[in-house]
């Protein structure tokens, strides 16, 4: 098999908590006639647990490796729309097994991931003192997101369909 007979993602969606990239892409997934998934179901599945225990039991720092392992395995396996983790760019082997693949940063604003998110329930980054948190979070990952992305797709005041509606657009015509 070719490198090129490999699946491969439709397009993947990076980007914050809060800037939708569950509830964009189920619809642009519909849009396109594809199948949705996002790494997070993987990991909960390698861990055998949710997310929020893997953090409590074993630490951010072993979260991270599980979440390299299933991003790497759905880049090489899966060919539909693709939802990263919030976090899956800060790992420098991630950012690398991204290029050459469709990236859609799904660019949000403090002021509406705030309203999307609510107080992190489930997001155990965001337990303590979500909006700082959050603040830090957009700081200092928005570069890594722009440095990934082949699109900026912006999510702010919008609905999940009408930024489906964008990607779907742009991922047609590349």
């Amino acid at each position: 098999m070719s490198d090129s007979d490999k699946a491969r993602p439709v397009c993947v969606l990076v980007g914050p908590p809060g800037s939708g990239k569950s509830s964009v892409g189920w619809r642009l997934a519909q849009l396109l006639g594809a199948h949705f998934h996002d790494t997070d179901t993987d990991i909960e599945q390698l861990a055998g647990k949710p997310i929020p225990d893997i953090f409590l039991d074993d630490g951010e720092e072993h979260f991270r490796s599980l979440e390299r392992r299933a991003v790497a395995a759905a880049l090489a396996s899966f060919d539909g729309v693709l939802a990263l983790g919030g976090g899956a760019v800060l790992d420098e082997q991630t950012r690398a097994a991204l290029s050459g693949h469709t990236v859609v940063f799904l660019s949000v604003q403090l002021p509406d991931a705030l309203k999307r998110v609510g107080l992190g329930q489930g997001r155990p980054l965001l337990a303590i003192n979500p909006r700082a948190t959050l603040r830090h979070q957009l700081e200092q990952r928005r570069p890594l997101y722009e440095q990934v992305a082949t699109v900026t797709v912006a999510t702010d005041g919008r609905t999940p369909d009408e930024v489906a509606t964008e990607v779907a657009a742009v991922v047609r015509n590349r």
